[in-house]
């Protein structure tokens, strides 16, 4: 699970890394308001930022520096009424909903800080830069030595000797040692206590020198987290943070129903029992000259209520123009996969090619289905195997 900007900033906050001021709008009008909050401590420069679970914000133009509330009701004016295109969201843009509005800040310096999960080491791992601010896979293909990497203890954690040396290793000095590492060690209890897949400051930045700051200040001044599904259930408070419009409604559906679905670009749907095997699917598709629509696995144990409601969501994409069903019996009979492709057929119907292949437990009742209601079903063809099965739908679909 993903969350906003303004949702990593009050989670920083609460944790004890501090972040500028700033406050979410969801209207132009309340803009003007907003700005002159923010900027109410001193200095006029603000900026303000569109909310999507997207990157590539800055590069779109749905980041702005203003200085002045008129400034901040025009860029709020711009973001919301436009869609937001970037490399990430594709050519049809994401519609902006919120926006950030936050007080500006002296930077003399910016350094990328994360954690996440190694999976090679299968442990925690800190990761640090002194590159911040830019996209931290363009710093490690361009210089890999700029990443540092400190393993994380799975049951002490991270010591605050490894985060003084992660600072030290930074190039930081003085006062700045001892910030950077309360902001690290707070930073892995959050990833800790919260469940996180990925919590990431970028940039951490630090201020100028100044009278009351000689050795200048750490600030968070933006920040990413994504949630391990699994977890939520533990966490009240990072549930209640979940923006649904931010979700394809084809995934929130088949995630109502227990469906692992991921929608692509393609034009072939795919309905597949196992990760893996899904995955070798839409290999196979590709080999044939086809695209896939969709990564979809109905899992072990699906119902036949939830296998016509997979067909639904295939079905609901207009670039689909033919499915392929490719499944191997086990904990879920083929048997009850020919069922659920009757019953979808009889309550939403196949309009395009449906090709069929299916192997294992109860393959025989599952066909002799498939072949007694082929009268209702004309699109259906039966494959041998599954090279047979993505030949028929890539000719098919033409």
């Amino acid at each position: 699970m993903k969350i906003h900007e303004f949702q990593a900033r009050d989670l920083l906050a609460s944790a004890g890394i501090p972040v500028p001021s700033a406050q979410m709008i969801e209207s132009v009008e309340a803009a003007a308001g907003a700005y002159k909050a923010v900027t109410a401590g001193g200095g006029a420069l603000a900026v303000v930022k569109a909310q999507v679970h997207a990157g590539g914000r800055g590069k779109a133009g749905f980041v702005r520096l203003v200085n002045s509330a008129e400034e901040a009701t025009d860029a709020a004016r711009f973001m919301l009424s436009n869609r937001m295109v970037s490399a990430q969201t594709g050519p049809e843009g994401i519609e902006v909903k919120k926006v950030l509005i936050a007080a500006g800040v002296d930077i003399a310096h910016e350094y990328y800080l994360a954690i996440t999960t190694d999976r090679q080491t299968r442990r925690n791992v800190l990761i640090a830069s002194a590159e911040g601010g830019v996209e931290i896979e363009e710093v490690a293909r361009r210089n890999p030595d700029a990443i540092l990497k400190q393993p994380i203890h799975p049951l002490l954690g991270l010591q605050p000797f490894e985060a003084r040396n992660v600072a030290f290793r930074l190039g930081l000095k003085g006062k700045q040692v001892g910030q950077a590492a309360s902001i690290m060690m707070a930073l892995e209890r959050l990833f800790r206590d919260k469940d996180c897949s990925l919590a990431e400051i970028n940039p951490l930045i630090l201020t100028p020198a100044s009278s009351d700051q000689p050795d200048g200040r750490l600030l968070a001044i933006d920040a990413k987290f994504n949630f391990d599904d699994n977890g939520l259930f533990r966490h009240g408070d990072v549930q209640a943070l979940f923006d649904p419009s931010e979700e394809n409604p084809a995934e929130l559906r088949a995630h109502r129903f227990d469906l692992s679905y991921i929608a692509l670009d393609g034009t072939i749907g795919c309905l597949v029992n196992g990760a893996g095997l899904a995955m070798s699917t839409m290999d196979i598709v590709k080999l044939h000259g086809g695209e896939p629509a969709n990564f979809l696995d109905v899992g072990g144990s699906a119902s036949q209520e939830a296998v016509t409601e997979a067909f639904r969501i295939i079905l609901s994409d207009s670039r689909v123009k033919g499915v392929l069903v490719n499944i191997f019996g086990g904990i879920m009979p083929c048997d009850r996969i020919a069922q659920g492709i009757i019953a979808a057929a009889g309550e939403v119907g196949f309009k395009v090619p449906l090709v069929v292949r299916l192997e294992g437990t109860n393959v025989e009742a599952g066909r002799a289905l498939l072949e007694s209601a082929r009268a209702s079903i004309p699109t259906l063809q039966g494959a041998g195997d599954l090279g047979d099965a993505a030949k028929r739908v890539c000719a098919a679909v033409g």
